[in-house]
């Protein structure tokens, strides 16, 4: 078995993290049996294909396939859709031959994986086409469903976005609450600075208004935030920052402004809708056949 699953995440998922979010998936729902599957005789075997309902970037099939093999390695799945391909309406995404008993049994989590990776994926997608050409780049943020970061971050990747930082560990992002906390942005960014000396730690802050901004870049700051900026005051920001410092938007970001949040000359712009307010694909799977 391969030790990371395809995608354009930076860091590749180990093979390890899949099957230790399906283990805890499968047992969620599985408990100590499937009393449903077990109305069918134990060696029956079946037919089924997975569709889809609606236009989607699939997403979650290293996750999807997992789920099955877990239950029965000798369930033998050919996706006819590819990771990250573009899907439309009643299109069929895969065919799943193997023991009745264990694809029944997979079948809602590996849909509920597919269904929330894709979903994130898709619009994703939708935002990174919105801002086309503008030089601005799509990232997320750790506003993630517990657990289900790494799976969700991968997701964003494969919509063409880019991920943040993985957690608190892999970077420093000094927000309103630290800022207080210190007593001043110069403060907490001294501190950030002499945490990160020597190492390729990077180091954020967010500032809510052009006064904190200036502070910010006067202090040495090379990553800003601007948090909830106008569109004239993002203009400011890129005016008053003249390359100095990479500038991120965010903060009421929509399909609808995207695009002119990107050509107010920000850098990046991060959305926590990409993974926190899903609308899950739908997608359904149905058995067409004994063999």
């Amino acid at each position: 078995m391969d030790s990371t699953v395809p995608g354009a995440i930076a860091a590749a998922i180990p093979q390890e993290a899949i099957t230790v979010a399906v283990m805890i998936a499968l047992a969620e729902d599985i408990g100590a049996r499937d009393l449903t599957a077990e109305l069918l005789p134990a060696r029956q075997s079946a037919k089924a294909t997975i569709i889809s309902r609606e236009a989607a970037v699939l997403c979650g099939t290293p996750w999807a396939k997992e789920c099955f093999h877990q239950l029965d390695p000798d369930i033998d799945i050919h996706w006819a859709a590819r990771e990250g391909e573009s899907v439309q309406p009643g299109q069929t995404l895969c065919e799943i031959h193997g023991n009745t008993r264990a694809m029944l049994t997979a079948e809602r989590c590996a849909l509920n994986f597919l269904q929330a990776l894709s979903a994130t994926a898709t619009i994703t997608r939708q935002y990174v086409a919105a801002i086309a050409g503008t030089g601005a780049q799509i990232y997320d943020t750790r506003k993630t469903l517990p657990g289900l970061r790494l799976a969700q971050k991968y997701a964003v990747t494969v919509g063409g976005g880019q991920n943040q930082r993985m957690g608190l560990y892999d970077g420093i992002l000094i927000k309103e609450n630290h800022i207080a906390a210190a007593g001043s942005i110069e403060a907490a960014l001294q501190a950030a600075q002499d945490l990160a000396a020597g190492s390729e730690i990077s180091i954020q802050i967010e500032v809510e208004n052009l006064s904190q901004l200036e502070a910010a870049l006067d202090s040495g700051a090379r990553l800003i935030l601007l948090d909830n900026f106008s569109l004239q005051g993002l203009r400011d920001a890129v005016k008053l920052a003249r390359k100095r410092a990479v500038l991120e938007a965010s903060g009421g970001i929509s399909l609808d402004n995207v695009r002119d949040i990107a050509l107010t000359g920000v850098d990046r712009i991060s959305i926590g809708s990409l993974t926190k307010n899903l609308m899950a694909i739908d997608l359904s799977m149905r058995f067409t056949a004994q063999p």
